[in-house]
């Protein structure tokens, strides 16, 4: 489907390129034409009236050809934009996303209970391959989805309306190309939110309004009245000067609220196309339609009318950077009319901004993992419930990598827990990070990497990435303690319902004490009722397995030698490896290890 629309946006726009050729040469040449005109009427080789007739006419006429241009470069830059939304579908379908330039790196925290460990943003994270929204809002509110589980019911909510965005491509493009209109760098509207939920600085002004209104017109009318000799002729002057009054008493007040407004107006007008495109699309799902109602909650006009009120009356406020606005203003106290006019929009409407937004960045976010789900067919939704930990998979993947290897995964209920032993290489962190970054997709709302996945709405939490920090003075053994701290303390207070992952824990101590230790942690993390999985080396710990009442399974990857070269098929087997390959990675290396020392280990 990217291929065929990426044809068809390439067509438009080079229909379009020659299209923009012809008015850029019909507007040269009515340049000339005029400028030609004009340079004969001033030598006396046309008639003066005829001649600037006619170059008053072509320069009419560029001013059309100008106009019609610029519709011209705006169909031209939406097309552009379609080029590039279906080259980077291909791009996901390819593999080619990690050189997506956005990677939401402002969202990632090292403390963060998952993200670092997963992926969950930087280089090759799930946020590169999903995003694909235009606002900061929009980002934002998909980040905060990948950030921490949602309840259940909501998890539902969110596949249904992704069930039915993900074949909705056109629109979904659609919506992105308008939002990317508002501008070229992420836009926020948080300024005119603020704008639009502050409170008016015009209250000592209120008598101004009905006297704007009537002032102009007795002015006006005592002009009319003394050119027709009723009145004084020189009566309306009087007019004339109580309004330059009203002017002078209100110039300040209405500065500064005409600069509030102009801050955080930025971009704000140019929203409305998109409010429209969601307004005029039939939804089915109630999520999606709660979505689109909310755009009009009170029943009133849809939003994007009444952003085109909100356009045309301050059109009147940008009148105030023209040079003959202070002579006009003079005359029809315009200033007046407009910025009370917005603070009755204000009133009426400026509650409701936020929740037009939210509405929108939701939108977004949910229309990102209806790419997901579009790009990967292969993929399925999560069956999500409340209660008690539990994670079942059957074909389990990393959903990063392009061709994973699939693996059942069971931890059937409270307490349980996959003791993963393998060679070096042989992918025991892949199938945690697996795990973990499908119940991050699964909890977002999104569908998973697996045939099939049954889970509750459970905290992630990992240890794997752990970093020493010699600017805080604190070793590998102490940074990693800290982790495991803030992972137990976790899992307390999700009331167990998590989901620990950790990846060769304690490495930083003596053996005799990492085993002890370890055996400790692991069975702190199994009492708060929490499930999970851990990778070690160290065999001793899957005697935690043969333990009365253990819910702990030992579970392993294994490797074999082809033609002298050590080959993996990364699929999970129960039971402790009896294999290992340490000396032989040393040898690929090209470290000199003897075969003797491994025959004597």
């Amino acid at each position: 489907m990217y291929t065929a629309r990426l044809a068809a946006a390439k067509e438009q726009l080079a229909r379009l390129d020659r299209l923009s050729a012809r008015f850029a040469n019909a507007r040269a040449l009515a340049f000339v034409a005029d400028a030609a005109c004009a340079v004969l009427v001033l030598l006396e080789r046309l008639p003066k009236r005829g001649g600037w007739a006619a170059a008053a006419a072509l320069l009419v006429g560029y001013g059309v050809l100008a106009a019609l241009h610029h519709r011209v470069f705006l169909r031209e830059e939406r097309a552009r934009r379609l080029v590039a939304l279906n080259e980077r579908g291909l791009a996901r379908l390819s593999g080619a996303w990690h050189a997506f330039a956005e990677r939401g790196e402002r969202f990632l925290s090292p403390a963060h209970l998952y993200a670092p460990d997963l992926d969950v943003f930087g280089q090759g994270s799930l946020f590169q391959l999903l995003n694909e929204t235009a606002t900061r809002a929009g980002e934002a509110r998909l980040a905060a989805w990948l950030s921490g589980p949602a309840p259940a019911a909501e998890v539902a909510e969110r596949q249904g309306a992704v069930r039915e965005l993900a074949p909705l491509l056109p629109f979904r493009q659609e919506l992105c190309v308008e939002a990317h209109a508002v501008a070229r760098d992420k836009a926020d509207p948080g300024r005119f939110i603020a704008w639009a939920e502050g409170s008016s600085e015009l209250g000592p002004l209120r008598w101004a309004p009905p006297v704007a209104l009537v002032l102009p017109l007795l002015t006006l009318l005592a002009f009319v009245l003394g050119r027709l000799g009723v009145l004084p002729p020189g009566l309306w002057w009087a007019g004339l000067l109580l309004q330059l009054g009203v002017v002078l008493l209100t110039r300040g007040r209405l500065g500064a609220a005409a600069q509030a407004l102009s801050e955080g107006e930025r971009d704000f007008m140019r929203y409305a196309p998109l409010f429209a495109r969601v307004e005029a699309q039939a939804f089915t799902h109630p999520a999606l339609r709660r979505l689109q109602e909310g755009l009009g909650a009170d029943g009133g006009p849809p939003v994007s009318h009444r952003l085109a009120r909100f356009s045309r009356v301050y059109a009147l406020v940008e009148m105030r950077h023209n040079q003959f606005h202070p002579l006009f203003n003079l005359l029809t106290l315009v200033d007046v009319h407009a910025l009370f006019a917005l603070e009755r929009w204000r009133t009426h409407h400026g509650r409701q901004v936020r929740g037009w937004f939210e509405a929108l960045a939701q939108l977004e976010a949910l229309g990102c993992l209806a790419g997901l789900a579009h790009d990967r067919p292969g993929f399925s939704f999560p069956e999500v419930q409340e209660g008690e930990a539990r994670a079942v998979a059957r074909g389990l993947g990393h959903p990063l990598l392009e061709a994973p290897v699939l693996n059942d995964v069971s931890l059937p209920s409270p307490r349980h827990a996959l003791l993963v032993t393998g060679s070096n290489m042989s992918g025991k962190t892949t199938l945690l990070r697996a795990l973990g970054a499908n119940t991050v997709l699964a909890l977002a709302g999104a569908p998973v990497c697996a045939g099939a996945l049954e889970l509750t709405s459970m905290q992630v939490l990992t240890s794997m990435r752990v970093k020493d920090s010699l600017e805080r003075g604190v070793s590998y053994f102490y940074a990693e303690v800290q982790r495991l701290k803030s992972v137990l303390d976790a899992a307390q207070a999700a009331g167990g319902r998590a989901l620990f992952l950790l990846d060769e824990i304690l490495l930083g101590t003596n053996t005799r004490e990492r085993q002890l230790a370890s055996r400790e942690v692991l069975r702190l993390l199994l009492a708060t009722g929490a499930i999970g999985g851990v990778t070690t080396h160290d065999l001793s710990l899957t005697a935690l397995a043969d333990e009365p009442g253990s819910h702990v399974v030992n579970v392993h990857f294994r490797d074999h030698l082809e033609q002298g070269q050590m080959v993996f098929d990364y699929r999970l087997r129960e039971g402790v490896v009896d294999t290992t390959n340490a000396l032989r990675v040393l040898r690929m290396a090209g470290i000199p290890v003897p075969e003797s020392a491994e025959r004597e280990g």
